[in-house]
Formats: structure tokens, C-alpha cells, sequence
């Protein structure tokens, strides 16, 4: 982190600037993919826009991609209403909140290693994995059923759409890349 003197006080240069401004956007993306959802019945989970935005920001921000997971779920937790089910971290959906710090963390993790458009859709995978094992623990608590049905009700209807997801952002990060 560069610092320069102005007036004799210490100034955060452009790049710490640039990275905060890139973290509440992400944030906000967060927020408004809970907003763009549809309700499938039988089942708590809804389809959102969510994930593009948790696997785009992990990529183009690494570790503060999961940075700006973690202030989207406090944020939520604290009453401010910016999730898709309304019910935050002690609902059925909760371990799908949890799984967004993990994934953000994890794709930026992966993808600083290679920069193949195969490597930045492998570390998007894996990113999707990981939404899907947190949400799928949590949401076998509160479906009184067994795993095949946990299962059935928490991952398999998001396939398609996760896909075409994780598509777009490989895509809008392969063409953009990181902002540093």
C-alpha cells in the first residue's frame, strides 16, 4: 500500500481507494442479485442472481472478494433487508450465505494461479461447489427429509441456471480481469 504526504498527513493512495470502491460495489451487486429471484415450490431456496455476483467478485478481487461476501451477510444479519429469503444466517438458505464468503475466497484463491479461460471456469466450479455443500448442510436442518431429497430440493433445480451463471462471469472476467 502506497502512502503520500499531503499538507504533512499520511493519504491512502488510489489503489486501497480503488479496492474498497470495488468491495461496496460488490456488495451492492450482492444485494440487488437477492432482489432478481424466482420461487421454486417445494422448496426455501430461491433462484437469484446472487452467485454471479459472489464468483465475479472473487475473481476480480481475490481474498476481498470473500471480504465483501462477509459485509453483504453482516450487513443482512444486522436487520438491513438485502436478502433474497429475508430470514438471513438461522433460515434454511443461511448455509448458502456462509457458502458466498467461502466461494468468493476460494475462486480468488484458485484463479490467481493461471489465467486460462478453462482455469477461470474450473475455480468458478469449485466456487459453486462450495455455495452448494454450505447450503445444502444447513438446509438438510431444516427439511425434515433425507439427503436424496436435500439434494433434489437444494442443488439440482440451480444446475442450469448456476451454469449460465458461472458462464457469464468466466466470461465478463476473462474480458475485463482484475481491476489491479
Amino acid at each position: 500500500m502506497e502512502r503520500v504526504k499531503v499538507l504533512e498527513r499520511e493519504v491512502i493512495r488510489t489503489g486501497t481507494i480503488s479496492t474498497i470502491i470495488w468491495v461496496i460495489s460488490f456488495v451492492m451487486f450482492t444485494a440487488f442479485g437477492a432482489w432478481v429471484k424466482i420461487h421454486i415450490p417445494g422448496t426455501p431456496v430461491p433462484i437469484t442472481l446472487q452467485t454471479l455476483f459472489v464468483l465475479l467478485g472473487g475473481a476480480m478481487l481475490g481474498i476481498y472478494g470473500g471480504l465483501a461476501q462477509l459485509i453483504y451477510v453482516m450487513l443482512g444479519s444486522l436487520g438491513i433487508p438485502i436478502f433474497a429469503c429475508g430470514i438471513g444466517l438461522l433460515g434454511p438458505t443461511g448455509g448458502y450465505l456462509i457458502g458466498f464468503i467461502v466461494a468468493s475466497t476460494v475462486v480468488g484463491a484458485i484463479i490467481r494461479h493461471k489465467s486460462s479461460f478453462n482455469w477461470i471456469i474450473f475455480s468458478m466450479i469449485v466456487g459453486t461447489g462450495i455455495i452448494y455443500l454450505f447450503g445444502i448442510l444447513q438446509l438438510g436442518l431444516f427439511l425434515p427429509t433425507g439427503f436424496k431429497t436435500v439434494i433434489s430440493l437444494g442443488i439440482l433445480p440451480f444446475i442450469p441456471g448456476d451454469i449460465a451463471k458461472l458462464c457469464i462471469a468466466s466470461i465478463i472476467y476473462s474480458k475485463v480481469g482484475s481491476h489491479s
